[in-house]
């Protein structure tokens, strides 16, 4: 099976160093290469696998025709509208961009009024909250530090306490824990996110799209 691939391939390097950190961050088995892209085990409830491209391959077409259940995930460096000429079976759908900053580590932002925040470090893996007056968890994060790239992961901030400030105050802690100074931030935003960390300074790498074989019930 083969499909159009016009996307160039993007920055290999940084991606199996992101995806490593990604997984330290969530305490899955490292990536390993399968199919010309990268391959993670994640073993969840939600998804059995994933696998990642640098761009849209002649491999990605040829890996997507031996899947055929859900629950597999394919990811690639690439807009949806290039990710076209998969198997009917599977669903393409946007999902967010690649992002990165430079520079030297933040400071650790002044709390929030009426906010108070939490830093823990474990080796690599960085945790963040920011608790609310009543002690509920307001916003929370994570991140890594792996080969030169200091990685966040699951930004999240309550629905109820949006508005506030607290998604800035929050990716200000995570970064201003980073140790090495040199290392290379990224993370993968969704469009709402994307906004929020380009006034932060971030850029965008390279679109983000996810490819997936829908559930019976979906």
């Amino acid at each position: 099976m083969t499909g159009a691939f016009t996307a160039r391939p993007f920055e290999p390097d940084l991606l199996w160093r992101w995806l490593a950190a990604r997984s330290i961050a969530r305490g899955l088995p490292l990536p390993v290469p399968d199919h010309g892209g990268m391959r993670v085990d994640t073993g969840s409830a939600d998804e059995v696998r994933r696998y990642l491209f640098a761009g849209v391959l002649p491999a990605l077409f040829e890996l997507a025709a031996t899947i055929e259940l859900p629950k597999v995930y394919i990811k690639v460096c690439a807009a949806a509208g290039e990710v076209h000429g998969l198997p009917p079976r599977w669903r393409v759908r946007h999902s967010g961009y690649l992002m990165a900053q430079d520079g030297p580590p933040c400071d650790l932002p002044a709390p929030l009024p009426g906010h108070r925040i939490e830093c823990e470090q474990d080796d690599a893996v960085t945790a963040v909250r920011i608790l609310a007056g009543d002690g509920t968890v307001a916003a929370s994060g994570y991140a890594a530090e792996h080969a030169g790239v200091f990685i966040l992961d699951r930004i999240l901030v309550d629905p109820a306490h949006r508005r506030r400030g607290l998604g800035r105050a929050l990716v200000t802690a995570l970064c201003s824990m980073q140790r090495a100074g040199a290392s290379r931030r990224v993370l993968v935003a969704t469009d709402e996110g994307c906004a929020l960390y380009s006034t932060l300074g971030w850029h965008v790498l390279s679109p983000y799209t996810t490819a997936v074989i829908p559930a019976p019930s979906q």
